[in-house]
């Protein structure tokens, strides 16, 4: 296999290494920051170097566009234009509504399949890259309408075999979502530091030193601003919404609190407290891996349809494969989802499609 990175950085960096390592590819890097490659070069992250995107994706397999978002459309197109047919290129920006939408009168759309692994760390750059950052993190994948079936197949087996867990999801509900649980928390960030700025430049001989809980809610305050310029710009609608709700929790907040009922004011604690559990934790698959047997039509886009259709109903695809019929005009998708739960929900919502499916080897 060979593996593509079109930016060489602390993403790059980290697909080529697990690349190497796991799926024993040869990994090829561009970055207009030649020292970048160089370096990642040294480190082990690739196998060569090239000057241009077009050198880069000459017989490539899989290409990841790992640069910030707001270079992402130039250089995703330049990758398909450049690449071949059954080249499946991907994106690991954290917006994903704009993108896929730009790219929906591409003639080669159909072989571009949105992705972003959330996945990261405190430092930047291809000298913190490492093969193990994908571990068990979940990778979402933004097909568009017309998603090729083996493409969208491949980079689903890469990125589970890269060790992270793929999910299918809509491009405008993943943006909704990451404005929530990512892009929000930047902004009350910057808001909280501000606000302590200047409180402290007022009343310094009476405040204390910043404590622990400020600092680890400021974390992200102000993180890379040429990144994050263009994360809230391309998401501007959605953070702009989160925004609104927080400012009313925040008012709702601030009315418990004034009014003094410590009875009240517990509650409200205990109820986040029982929230963030349950946001944390971990959703790896449970249970036993149950195959489901799926009749399509073989035509541009039904994998997505399929796969788009099981994520908004919480089914996780853990595995799957194509198997078309002789004469390409229809075929058999087996998918693997985690439970006998998930396995009939997943039926339902086939049959739902028009498809039939049943669990591998039922004659229902």
């Amino acid at each position: 296999m060979k593996v593509v990175v079109c930016g060489v950085g602390l993403i790059g960096g980290s697909i080529g290494l697990a690349a190497r390592r796991r799926l024993e590819a040869e990994v090829i890097g561009f970055d207009p920051a030649h020292d970048a490659v160089t370096q990642a070069l040294r480190l082990g992250a690739l196998t060569g170097g090239a000057e241009s995107v077009a050198e880069a994706v000459k017989g490539a397999d899989i290409v990841f566009c790992a640069a910030p978002v707001g270079y992402l459309p130039a250089l995703v197109a330049e990758a398909l234009e450049a690449s071949s047919y059954d080249t499946v290129v991907s994106d690991v920006g954290s917006t994903k509504r704009e993108l896929v939408e730009g790219l929906a009168g591409h003639p080669d759309a159909g072989r571009f399949i949105g992705g972003h692994p959330i996945a990261g760390a405190e430092t930047a750059g291809v000298e913190n890259a490492r093969a193990e950052l994908f571990e068990g993190a979940r990778w979402y994948l933004t097909p568009g309408g017309q998603a090729g079936g083996v493409h969208y197949d491949r980079i689903q087996r890469a990125v589970a075999d890269l060790g992270a867990r793929p999910q299918a999801i809509d491009p405008e509900l993943h943006d909704r979502l990451m404005a929530t649980v990512s892009h929000l928390p930047h902004v009350i960030a910057n808001v909280m530091v501000s606000q302590a700025e200047v409180a402290i430049s007022e009343e310094a001989e009476r405040l204390p030193e910043v404590g622990r809980s400020f600092r680890d809610t400021t974390r992200v305050a102000g993180a890379n601003p040429q990144i994050w310029k263009d994360i809230f710009t391309s998401n501007s609608e959605a953070v702009a919404a989160e925004i609104d709700r927080a400012v009313e929790r925040l008012r709702e907040a601030a009315a418990l609190i004034r009014a003094g009922d410590p009875g009240a004011v517990e509650a409200w604690q205990s109820r986040a407290l029982a929230a963030r559990d349950r946001l944390l934790e971990t959703s790896g698959a449970g249970g036993i891996l149950c195959e489901l047997r799926v009749a399509v039509e073989n035509k541009p886009g039904v994998v997505a349809e399929i796969a788009l259709a099981l994520g908004r109903e919480g089914v996780n695809i853990e595995d799957m494969a194509l198997q078309p019929a002789a004469d390409m005009r229809t075929g058999a998708i087996s998918l693997w989802v985690a439970g006998e739960a998930d396995a009939k929900r997943a039926v339902e919502v086939m049959r739902g499609l028009g498809h039939t499916a049943a669990p591998a080897g039922s004659s229902a």
